[in-house]
């Protein structure tokens, strides 16, 4: 049995890999091809900001007043072209965005990688055990879930400050909980299968069962959310750097870039804002095209 062409290319097997049917939808869509590898090149950017970039952005003997709010391609005092600019401290705009991206993606990644370990271990006894368990997870679920994120975020760096730790540890608050729900129902529905009944028939010990089948026949809708909720991540950290609540003006932030520049956007000086709300897109648009072809991917009739 095959799957209905949608670009003239050779139908493909419903039985086809999960793998292969990645790498075709990759080379059949070109926003599949582009996203990957603008997320690849900025990521290897990021990694590589402390060589790419011509100036740290946050030593201050290295910054110069007098080289402030420069337009991009204008050279500095010191002869040094600023590409994108500089802002009103006379930081270069190219190497603080780089810096910038690699808070952001630590946070995304690292937020959600924890985030998601939590939600689905919850969800998983949740399914496993229900009765009182069940009924106690997810009416703590339904609680945290009836809070707006950025709310919940507020509170809590309001109450024990700023910080890259302290960002990470308000995301995975406001995001273990829809991992949790999401796990609970794939497990469920994996529950009523009859490989579960003959495993418990068995007697197979119910860690055994939790772990081998019911987490690996599970998860894959899960990691799908969570390759786009690294998006919103990077998003919800960027709009508490603007707020002002989220990591402190000595780290580099692409919300604290933009909020630094908002204030110059009707005075020409567009670029001390506008190019690191450039980057912030690029970002989270290719993540997000990414999660969407990826569940497309794992969505047997997608291709």
């Amino acid at each position: 049995m095959t799957s209905l062409p949608r670009d003239g290319a050779p139908p493909l097997a419903i039985d086809t890999p999960i793998r292969r049917r990645v790498l075709l939808l990759a080379r059949r869509r070109p926003t599949t091809r582009g996203s990957l590898l603008a997320l690849l090149a900025l990521a290897l950017a990021v990694m590589l900001a402390p060589l790419l970039a011509p100036q740290n952005p946050y030593d201050l003997a290295s910054l110069s007043v007098m080289d402030n709010r420069l337009a991009p391609g204008e050279q500095g005092m010191g002869g040094i072209t600023y590409w994108l600019g500089t802002d009103s401290q006379g930081r270069d705009m190219l190497s603080a965005i780089l810096h910038g991206m690699r808070t952001s993606l630590i946070v995304g990644v690292a937020s959600t990688a924890i985030a998601l370990a939590i939600g689905v271990a919850a969800g998983l006894v949740a399914a496993q055990f229900g009765g009182a368990i069940d009924s106690a997870i997810m009416r703590l679920v339904d609680f945290m879930l009836g809070f707006p994120s950025i709310l919940v975020a507020l509170v809590l760096l309001s109450a024990i400050g700023r910080g890259v730790d302290k960002v990470i540890l308000a995301i995975v608050l406001v995001q273990w909980a829809q991992y949790a729900r999401l796990m609970r129902a794939a497990a469920m529905v994996e529950r009523r299968k009859e490989y579960i009944e003959a495993a418990v028939n068995f007697g197979l010990p119910t860690r055994h069962i939790m772990l081998a089948h019911l987490l690996p026949n599970s998860i894959g809708s899960v990691l799908v959310v969570a390759t786009i909720s690294i998006a919103s991540a990077i998003a919800l950290e960027a709009t508490l750097s603007f707020l002002g609540v989220g990591v402190p003006v000595t780290q580099p932030s692409l919300g604290l870039l933009i909020a630094n520049g908002f204030e110059f956007l009707l005075s020409g000086e567009y670029w001390i804002a506008v190019f690191p709300g450039l980057a912030l897109v690029a970002l989270i648009m290719s993540i997000n095209l990414i999660g969407d072809r990826l569940r497309r991917s794992l969505n047997r009739r997608a291709l």
